[in-house]
């Protein structure tokens, strides 16, 4: 059965770092792979995607913080997130996309507090 499953999430101080990581049981070849973040009321936005081949979409607001990278061989993709703000407060989904169809994780719970 094909799945996504996150990982990574939890509770970090301002200025602290966490490492998200996205593993995909798939049912075909992956393409894109990436992180969207929510937060209750707003609409679900972008953080970054990356291709198969390494291309890189990112929220301009994040670069330099925020890295994603992806392990094909795995069929896994991480988000290195650095400098975390308490805005960054949000639940991040995974999506990996195969077979023309965008698969979705349950999300994991991303806390910035002191």
């Amino acid at each position: 059965q094909a799945q996504v499953v996150e990982s990574g999430g939890g509770l970090v101080q301002p200025g602290g770092s966490l490492r998200l990581s996205c593993s995909v049981s798939a049912g075909g070849l992956v393409n894109d792979m990436g992180w969207y973040r929510q937060v209750p009321g707003i609409q679900r936005e972008l953080v970054a995607e990356i291709s198969r081949r390494g291309n890189i979409k990112q929220r301009p607001s994040m670069k330099g913080r925020f890295t994603i990278s992806r392990d094909n061989s795995k069929n896994t993709v991480y988000l290195q997130m650095n400098s975390l703000e308490p805005e960054d407060t949000a639940v991040y989904f995974c999506y990996a996309n195969w077979g023309g169809v965008d698969h979705w994780g349950q999300g994991t719970q991303v806390t910035v507090s002191s």
